[in-house]
């Protein structure tokens, strides 16, 4: 569907009220309901359908039987439906790769002829999402070892499932998910190794009468971790110092529970320590970010209605804080309706009503959260690898290597590029970032938020020389509602 977004001359910008970065939860919710105020809206999504990594082919699925994913996943095929008929102009395959100060943003197509096209906002929401949290241990760049979410990925878009020789470790509630979504598609593997420390759940307590307002989260993971003891997966708990084994490829996994080792041998290694929101581009527009020691991870700074540091720039979802899917909807339709009323689209009175509801269901999404931080937050230790780890993929740059830049004064990490390329490879930091900023404040006794961040420059993620200077016609893609093929 296609929305009374402005398409200027034929190469001129695209203008719209609203540009939109990311279709996931977030993203759809606060098209729909700008939609509802009169805001001609442009969504740019990297995929190749509205859902984001959550409800991804949720309303298109590959598999035979998707409610195998579970009713969440279920759920994001209504929201899909009427993000579809919210007259939002979606622009699939295509990657925001640079935003200015005055609501020019640059987008490039990775489908069909690429090319690049200027979009004129009069307000822009990030909506981005999450990534999984870097967890360097030593194997983890050996073929035969992938992210759990990579692999989830690889279930909802190409119904594609693991062998019986894989072993799932890690923590957060995405290892039981996945691991019992494989159960339910008949797929056994070998063992869950899970880190989380029995420490945890005794420091977890304090977050449970709050929790039990939100009951249906909870019986869903005891739900899935009852799923995968029933099926007769080896499960290992409260593991520590986690490795895995092979010179060419993955072929095993040894960790320590208590005083004993174990070793387990897989031909597949799935790791995950949860997710941390997706910073790069708010960082890229200068929206202020705080280090948050709750969820170990940088948060970018936002009131209540998704509002940054920078004029025009919103932002909803997990790319501000892990709030989960739910929580998501409910602050795309808050910021939404924020950007609504800046824009005189919707008056006071009337503004107050309709974020009345939607607080409501968000403060019972919300009550869930602070539980599930304190038991799935990675302690410490595990967040600091080994001197001998790799932890710039990229530019192949070790723990060590950090550690000794670090004893020479370094200030930070856009100097700890000078002298090691960390951070300067084609993930422009994404895989390294916070290890690195963690390895730094631990060798100098500093905190996290004292050491600071990589500064994000544009193009935020590699584009080529051919995509920028191609030109696409803004009436072209607003009268198509995607890019020409």
């Amino acid at each position: 569907m296609i929305s009374d977004a402005s398409a200027g001359t034929a190469t001129g910008a695209a203008r719209c009220d609203l540009l939109i970065v990311g279709a996931g939860p977030a993203g759809m919710a606060a098209a729909i309901a700008a939609r509802l105020y009169g805001l001609s809206v442009i969504v740019a999504e990297e995929g190749m359908a509205p859902g984001g990594q959550v409800y991804r082919q949720a309303s298109d699925s590959p598999l035979g039987d998707a409610t195998l994913l579970g009713h969440d996943y279920a759920h994001g095929r209504p929201l899909i439906e009427r993000f579809k008929k919210s007259g939002a102009s979606l622009l699939t395959h295509t990657l925001v790769w640079q935003i200015g100060a005055d609501g020019e943003a640059m987008l490039t197509c990775r489908g069909g002829s690429p090319g690049t096209l200027r979009v004129q906002a009069t307000a822009i929401l990030l909506a981005t999402g999450a990534q999984e949290r870097p967890w360097p241990v030593p194997g983890w760049t050996l073929p035969g070892v992938m992210n759990a979410g990579a692999a989830q990925t690889l279930l909802k878009s190409a119904a594609l499932v693991p062998g019986a020789d894989t072993v799932i470790a890690g923590s957060g509630p995405l290892l039981w998910l996945y691991a019992s979504q494989l159960i339910s598609a008949g797929r056994s593997f070998r063992a869950i190794v899970d880190t989380t420390p029995a420490s945890a759940y005794w420091r977890a307590m304090p977050q449970l009468p709050r929790a039990l307002r939100a009951t249906s989260y909870l019986a869903k993971g005891l739900r899935m971790m009852l799923d995968v003891r029933r099926a007769g997966v080896s499960i290992y708990r409260s593991a520590q110092t986690v490795n895995v084994l092979g010179e060419q490829r993955a072929e095993g996994l040894r960790f320590r529970v208590g005083s004993k080792t174990h070793e387990v041998a897989a031909g597949l290694v799935l790791l995950h320590q949860g997710v941390i929101p997706g910073t790069n581009l708010s960082r890229s527009v200068g929206c202020r970010h705080r280090w948050s020691e709750v969820q170990a991870c940088w948060h970018a700074e936002v009131d209540a209605f998704g509002r940054t540091s920078v004029p025009l720039i919103w932002i909803a979802g997990d790319g501000a804080a892990i709030g989960g899917a739910q929580l998501a909807e409910c602050d795309g339709e808050l910021a939404a309706l924020d950007i609504a009323r800046v824009q005189e689209r919707i008056d006071i009175a009337a503004f107050e009503r309709a974020i009345k509801p939607i607080r409501a269901r968000r403060a019972q999404h919300a009550a869930i959260r602070p539980l599930l931080d304190v038991l799935y937050t990675p302690p410490r230790a595990q967040r600091l690898p080994d001197d001998d780890v790799i932890v710039c993929r990229c530019e192949e740059v070790t723990a060590g290597d950090i550690r000794n830049i670090a004893g020479l004064g370094c200030t930070g990490p856009n100097q700890m590029k000078a002298f090691s390329r960390c951070g300067m490879g084609p993930c422009q930091g994404r895989w390294c970032g916070s290890t690195v900023v963690e390895l730094i404040a631990d060798a100098q006794g500093r905190t996290p938020g004292d050491v600071g961040y990589f500064r994000i420059r544009p193009p935020v993620k590699p584009v080529t020389i051919a995509e920028i200077a191609a030109a696409v016609p803004a009436d072209a893609v607003l009268h198509r509602g995607e890019f020409p093929s």
